[in-house]
């Protein structure tokens, strides 16, 4: 009997361990032609055999510092996953003997489709305002990915119905950039404000967040 589900199992429970909000995975090989891939291009990350564990992380809105962007550093948040998965490959090698490694973010320096690779692995939704909506956090998490050696099935995980359907869609009216307008996201719009942000100053700085706080969907008090 194949020891990988209960392998895995034990990674995401580690996961959790070591910090991580949530955690699911999904064959490597689903994320080949995921919608994201046929729509904007392949994905940096080539490799379509093992597993891909997705983590998220809670970025809790009364801890704005979570998201401040610091040239050749990312933000703050997405260190702590890096040191998560970090933790967790050497975990992997010590523990079971399997070899792992850390995916990078951006999908042109290497990266996959975050987004696809949560709801693939079962952890949400894609909402109306272009966010992983998760039962436990609303939209309101990060997602980092980790690799590992070993061969899966795709998780058996009931489907997460949209709370958007039922929802006066605040993300959509209240974007400064109106990326949502119609409901259709656009990412030009969308990126325009960091953008400009990243070139007109030094030190920090802040990623707009207002889709995803104005999301009511599963808000903690």
């Amino acid at each position: 009997m194949s020891r990988a589900p209960q392998i895995l199992a034990d990674t995401l429970n580690k996961a959790l361990e070591l910090g991580a909000s949530v955690a699911g995975y999904v064959p490597a090989a689903a994320l080949k032609d995921c919608p994201s891939a046929r729509a904007a291009g392949p994905q940096g990350f080539s490799t379509f055999s093992g597993t891909i564990v997705v983590l998220g992380l809670y970025h809790d809105p009364q801890k704005p510092e979570m998201d401040l962007w610091e040239e050749g550093r990312s933000t703050p948040g997405n260190r702590m996953l890096r040191r998560i998965n970090r933790e967790l490959v050497a975990w992997l090698g010590e523990t079971h003997g399997i070899e792992a490694r850390d995916i990078p973010y951006q999908v042109d320096e290497g990266g996959i489709y975050l987004k696809d690779a949560a709801v693939l692995a079962g952890l949400g939704c894609i909402g109306r305002n272009n966010l992983v909506i998760t039962p436990e956090f609303g939209p309101r998490l990060r997602f980092r990915a980790l690799w590992v050696d070993m061969d899966s099935e795709p998780p058996v995980r009931p489907a997460i119905e949209s709370p958007c359907e039922t929802c006066d869609h605040p993300c959509e009216t209240q974007c400064p950039q109106h990326a949502l307008e119609g409901g259709r996201y656009s990412r030009t719009r969308c990126m325009s404000r960091m953008e400009a942000e990243k070139s007109g100053k030094k030190g920090t700085v802040s990623h707009c967040r207002v889709c995803e706080l104005a999301c009511p969907a599963y808000r903690r008090l």
